[in-house]
Formats: structure tokens, C-alpha cells, sequence
């Protein structure tokens, strides 16, 4: 039975992700969208498997729903900050760097996961990784101390991210 069930369901997390997020897309809700967003759920993680990497092991949800709350808070202060920048600070006074970010992250989806967060916070962009995955290039709008970007992306973002991918 459980192999069936995990043909049907290769990533079940993923099943009630798209489920949900389907159905609080909709302007309204009802069971038919619930439905739809369910066999959505189903088609499209099945239908993508063969595509996939091995399921993370250990993964933690409860510290990645702390971890995303801490992203999206990140982002409005980045807004500000950005925001602040753009209008104080001339063009020719801007201080962007190229930051090389040194990762002990292992597993893809933790390392598309830290690359996705840098680039979804304002002023900063994830725009390359090494061919072996050991290290990040991200640029920054406007620093005056590019390590302390790195260190604050390794123990703010990356830290957190090994904790979840346990």
C-alpha cells in the first residue's frame, strides 16, 4: 500500500502546497476549486517526478515557516532600505559589490532556496553559482562593508537553511 501511495504522492508536501495555494488564489472559495487545486496537487508533482532529485530527508517545516516569516519581514525592511538608498544616495556615490558567498550547504534545494532568498530581498541578487556549488556570487546595490553582507547572508539565510535540511 505505501508504495502505491508514494507513486500516486511522490512529494506529498508539495500535493498540499499547490493545493492551498491554488485554492487561496481563486477570488473565492469553494468546492470545486478545492478540488481542482487537489488534483492539480496530484498531476503535478507525479507528472514532474522522474524530473526530481531524491525527497530531502529531515526536512523541518515548523523552522521553515519561521524561516519564511523571517524572509518576508526581511524584504518590507529591505524595501525601505532600498527605497531610502535610491533617493539619498547619487549615482555616483552608490558602492555596489560583487560578494563571493563561500556555502556549506550541500543539497540543491537548500542551496536554490538560499539563492532565491537573496535575490527576492531587494538590493541584492544571486548571480552565479560555482560549478561544484561551493560558493554563491551575489551583488549588492549599495555596501560599505561587503564582508559583513556575507557573513550576515551565512548566518542570517544559510545557518538557518543547513537547520532545516537537517
Amino acid at each position: 500500500m505505501g508504495r502505491a501511495l508514494h507513486w500516486l504522492l511522490p512529494h506529498p508536501f508539495l500535493t498540499l502546497l499547490l493545493a492551498v495555494v491554488w485554492t487561496l488564489l481563486q477570488n473565492e472559495v469553494s468546492a470545486g476549486m478545492v478540488v481542482f487545486g487537489i488534483i492539480l496537487g496530484i498531476v503535478i508533482p507525479w507528472g514532474t517526478s522522474v524530473w526530481w532529485p531524491d525527497t530531502p530527508k529531515g526536512f523541518r517545516l515548523g523552522k521553515m515557516i519561521t524561516y519564511c516569516v523571517m524572509v518576508m519581514w526581511d524584504i518590507l525592511v529591505a524595501n525601505v532600505q532600498v527605497a531610502w538608498i535610491v533617493i539619498s544616495v547619487p549615482n555616483a556615490r552608490l558602492k555596489p559589490a560583487w560578494i563571493v558567498v563561500p556555502l556549506e550547504l550541500r543539497k540543491p534545494e537548500a542551496i536554490t532556496l538560499l539563492a532565491g532568498t537573496i535575490t527576492l530581498t531587494p538590493g541584492t541578487v544571486s548571480a552565479d553559482l560555482s560549478d561544484e556549488g561551493h560558493s554563491l556570487l551575489v551583488h549588492v546595490l549599495h555596501t560599505d562593508d561587503p564582508e559583513g553582507v556575507r557573513d550576515e547572508i551565512k548566518t542570517r539565510y544559510e545557518r538557518r537553511l543547513k537547520e532545516i535540511f537537517a
